[in-house]
Protein backbone atom coordinates (compact mmCIF):
# COMPACT_ATOMS: atom_id res chain seq x y z
CA UNK A 1 0.00 0.00 0.00
CA UNK A 2 2.48 2.53 0.83
CA UNK A 3 4.08 2.13 -2.61
CA UNK A 4 1.00 2.99 -4.57
CA UNK A 5 1.15 6.00 -2.05
CA UNK A 6 4.50 6.90 -3.17
CA UNK A 7 3.90 5.96 -6.56
CA UNK A 8 0.71 8.35 -6.84
CA UNK A 9 2.76 11.09 -4.95
CA UNK A 10 5.71 11.25 -7.46
CA UNK A 11 3.07 11.11 -10.35
CA UNK A 12 1.50 14.22 -9.41
CA UNK A 13 3.96 16.10 -8.01
CA UNK A 14 4.39 19.56 -9.32
CA UNK A 15 6.93 22.13 -9.20
CA UNK A 16 5.22 26.06 -9.46
CA UNK A 17 7.40 28.39 -9.99
CA UNK A 18 7.75 31.92 -7.47
CA UNK A 19 7.93 35.21 -9.28
CA UNK A 20 9.13 38.32 -7.55
CA UNK A 21 8.59 42.14 -8.94
CA UNK A 22 9.94 45.23 -7.07
CA UNK A 23 6.55 45.01 -5.27
CA UNK A 24 5.20 41.84 -5.89
CA UNK A 25 5.60 38.12 -5.14
CA UNK A 26 3.58 35.62 -7.51
CA UNK A 27 2.93 32.51 -5.64
CA UNK A 28 0.68 29.23 -5.47
CA UNK A 29 -2.78 29.14 -4.30
CA UNK A 30 -3.29 28.69 -0.39
CA UNK A 31 -6.41 27.69 1.00
CA UNK A 32 -6.02 31.60 3.16
CA UNK A 33 -6.40 33.01 -0.16
CA UNK A 34 -9.94 31.33 -0.64
CA UNK A 35 -11.77 34.00 1.17
CA UNK A 36 -10.45 37.02 -0.90
CA UNK A 37 -10.76 35.29 -3.98
CA UNK A 38 -14.68 34.26 -3.43
CA UNK A 39 -15.12 37.76 -2.50
CA UNK A 40 -13.69 39.09 -5.53
CA UNK A 41 -16.09 36.42 -7.70
CA UNK A 42 -18.92 37.99 -5.48
CA UNK A 43 -18.96 41.55 -6.23
CA UNK A 44 -20.89 42.83 -8.82
CA UNK A 45 -18.45 45.08 -9.96
CA UNK A 46 -14.99 43.52 -9.54
CA UNK A 47 -16.62 40.75 -11.82
CA UNK A 48 -18.44 42.79 -14.09
CA UNK A 49 -16.42 41.22 -17.21
CA UNK A 50 -16.30 37.71 -15.92
CA UNK A 51 -19.57 36.04 -14.14
CA UNK A 52 -20.68 36.91 -10.62
CA UNK A 53 -20.63 33.46 -8.89
CA UNK A 54 -21.79 31.85 -5.54
CA UNK A 55 -19.18 30.48 -3.10
CA UNK A 56 -19.32 27.12 -4.22
CA UNK A 57 -18.63 27.64 -7.77
CA UNK A 58 -15.42 29.92 -6.61
CA UNK A 59 -14.08 27.13 -4.87
CA UNK A 60 -14.62 25.02 -8.11
CA UNK A 61 -12.79 27.72 -10.01
CA UNK A 62 -10.60 28.16 -7.49
CA UNK A 63 -9.45 24.19 -7.10
CA UNK A 64 -9.34 24.44 -11.19
CA UNK A 65 -7.30 27.30 -11.70
CA UNK A 66 -4.76 25.85 -9.29
CA UNK A 67 -5.36 22.60 -10.46
CA UNK A 68 -4.14 23.66 -14.12
CA UNK A 69 0.05 23.45 -12.84
CA UNK A 70 -0.43 19.84 -12.79
CA UNK A 71 -2.18 19.25 -16.38
CA UNK A 72 0.37 21.63 -17.78
CA UNK A 73 2.71 23.00 -16.31
CA UNK A 74 1.58 26.62 -16.11
CA UNK A 75 -1.45 28.01 -14.82
CA UNK A 76 -2.75 30.46 -11.67
CA UNK A 77 -0.61 32.57 -8.67
CA UNK A 78 -1.75 34.64 -5.85
CA UNK A 79 -0.36 37.98 -6.28
CA UNK A 80 0.71 38.99 -3.16
CA UNK A 81 2.35 42.64 -2.03
CA UNK A 82 6.16 42.05 -0.55
CA UNK A 83 6.15 44.35 1.39
CA UNK A 84 2.70 44.16 3.26
CA UNK A 85 1.73 40.29 2.44
CA UNK A 86 -1.19 41.37 1.54
CA UNK A 87 -2.99 39.34 -1.09
CA UNK A 88 -4.19 41.07 -4.09
CA UNK A 89 -5.35 39.02 -7.16
CA UNK A 90 -4.67 36.33 -9.04
CA UNK A 91 -2.67 36.27 -12.55
CA UNK A 92 -2.32 33.34 -14.70
CA UNK A 93 -0.44 32.02 -17.65
CA UNK A 94 -2.00 29.22 -18.67
CA UNK A 95 -3.61 27.07 -21.19
CA UNK A 96 -7.13 26.70 -22.48
CA UNK A 97 -7.96 22.89 -23.39
CA UNK A 98 -9.12 23.93 -26.93
CA UNK A 99 -6.36 26.66 -28.13
CA UNK A 100 -2.80 25.73 -27.87
CA UNK A 101 -1.22 29.29 -27.43
CA UNK A 102 -0.63 30.03 -23.47
CA UNK A 103 -3.03 32.63 -22.01
CA UNK A 104 -2.44 35.42 -19.69
CA UNK A 105 -5.15 36.51 -17.49
CA UNK A 106 -4.97 38.44 -14.89
CA UNK A 107 -7.32 39.91 -11.73
CA UNK A 108 -6.75 42.78 -9.31
CA UNK A 109 -9.16 43.43 -6.33
CA UNK A 110 -10.72 46.14 -5.81
CA UNK A 111 -9.00 47.82 -3.25
CA UNK A 112 -5.93 47.76 -5.34
CA UNK A 113 -6.98 49.01 -8.24
CA UNK A 114 -5.09 52.22 -10.39
CA UNK A 115 -1.79 51.35 -8.54
CA UNK A 116 -0.37 49.77 -11.55
CA UNK A 117 -0.23 45.46 -10.21
CA UNK A 118 -2.49 44.22 -12.74
CA UNK A 119 0.57 45.34 -15.37
CA UNK A 120 3.33 44.54 -12.87
CA UNK A 121 2.19 40.78 -12.39
CA UNK A 122 1.17 40.49 -15.71
CA UNK A 123 4.70 41.62 -17.33
CA UNK A 124 6.12 38.98 -14.99
CA UNK A 125 3.77 36.24 -16.36
CA UNK A 126 5.02 37.37 -19.95
CA UNK A 127 8.51 37.05 -19.43
CA UNK A 128 8.02 33.89 -17.74
CA UNK A 129 6.20 32.47 -20.67
CA UNK A 130 8.68 33.61 -23.27
CA UNK A 131 12.22 33.65 -21.17
CA UNK A 132 11.79 30.02 -18.82
CA UNK A 133 8.92 28.67 -21.21
CA UNK A 134 9.81 29.55 -24.11
CA UNK A 135 6.99 29.80 -25.82
CA UNK A 136 6.49 31.62 -29.12
CA UNK A 137 3.68 33.98 -28.62
CA UNK A 138 0.75 34.67 -25.93
CA UNK A 139 -2.83 35.95 -25.94
CA UNK A 140 -5.11 37.56 -23.68
CA UNK A 141 -9.15 37.42 -24.19
CA UNK A 142 -10.58 41.05 -22.72
CA UNK A 143 -14.42 42.14 -23.06
CA UNK A 144 -14.04 44.97 -25.35
CA UNK A 145 -15.77 47.37 -22.56
CA UNK A 146 -12.86 46.39 -20.22
CA UNK A 147 -10.75 49.70 -20.64
CA UNK A 148 -8.72 49.29 -17.57
CA UNK A 149 -7.51 45.50 -19.01
CA UNK A 150 -6.70 46.80 -22.03
CA UNK A 151 -5.02 49.77 -21.22
CA UNK A 152 -2.68 47.15 -19.12
CA UNK A 153 -2.41 45.08 -22.59
CA UNK A 154 -1.84 47.92 -24.50
CA UNK A 155 1.25 48.89 -22.02
CA UNK A 156 2.54 45.19 -22.54
CA UNK A 157 2.57 45.49 -26.00
CA UNK A 158 -0.67 43.34 -27.47
CA UNK A 159 -2.14 43.92 -30.57
CA UNK A 160 -5.45 43.15 -31.32
CA UNK A 161 -6.02 40.00 -33.69
CA UNK A 162 -9.47 39.18 -33.49
CA UNK A 163 -13.05 39.37 -32.52
CA UNK A 164 -13.75 35.88 -31.05
CA UNK A 165 -16.31 34.33 -28.34
CA UNK A 166 -15.69 33.19 -24.90
CA UNK A 167 -18.84 31.58 -22.85
CA UNK A 168 -21.19 32.87 -25.42
CA UNK A 169 -19.56 36.20 -25.11
CA UNK A 170 -17.92 38.27 -27.83
CA UNK A 171 -14.63 39.20 -26.82
CA UNK A 172 -11.22 40.55 -28.08
CA UNK A 173 -8.16 38.57 -28.79
CA UNK A 174 -5.03 40.35 -28.36
CA UNK A 175 -1.04 38.95 -28.81
CA UNK A 176 2.06 39.32 -28.36
CA UNK A 177 4.93 37.47 -29.95
CA UNK A 178 8.07 36.70 -28.46
CA UNK A 179 11.25 38.89 -30.09
CA UNK A 180 14.00 37.13 -31.44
Amino acid sequence: MQSNTRRVQQAFGVSLPYLQTPRLTLREYRPGDFDSFAGHLADPESAAFLSVVDRPTAWRIFGAQAGLWLLHGAGWWSVEHRQTGLLIGTIGAFFRESYPVMEIGWNTYRAFWGQGFASEAAAAAVAHAFEVRHEPKVRVLIDPRNEPSLRVARRLGFAYEEETELFGKAIGSYTLERKA
